[in-house]
């Protein structure tokens, strides 16, 4: 479950990416993004579609795997500091640099997704 989770999470930071570096190939990319949000507007039936949906999902699945990987992290530190006291320093050291990696990858990831 949790590679499937991270994979997701990968998965659709790279849609943003790849949204990102469509948008600025020019405006007729635009205007042909702008065609099939119109056409998928037509046949979805529905006015309120929009096409930030999909960053908004994205930023949505970015939070989640972030605040899983950080608990995921700070549980497994505690449970080793309470079973070998004597490495608590070590432990936390190695947990915060952890926790900081992930949270500059998570705010990459969301820059991506409000830019695309």
């Amino acid at each position: 479950m949790n590679r499937l989770l991270c994979m997701a999470v990968f998965a659709i930071a790279c849609l943003g990416v790849s949204s990102m570096a469509l948008a600025a190939e020019g405006a007729d990319t635009m205007e042909a993004a702008k065609e099939a949000v119109a056409a998928a507007q037509d046949i979805l039936g529905r006015e309120g579609f929009s096409i930030y949906f999909g960053s908004a999902f994205a930023a949505g699945l970015v939070i989640i795997g972030a605040g899983y990987g950080i608990g995921r992290i700070g549980s497994t530190a505690v449970e080793s500091m309470a079973r070998q006291p004597e490495v608590a320093g070590n432990v936390q050291m190695a947990m915060i640099i952890s926790a900081a990696l992930i949270e500059g990858v998570t705010f990459f990831a969301l820059i991506v997704c409000i830019a695309a």
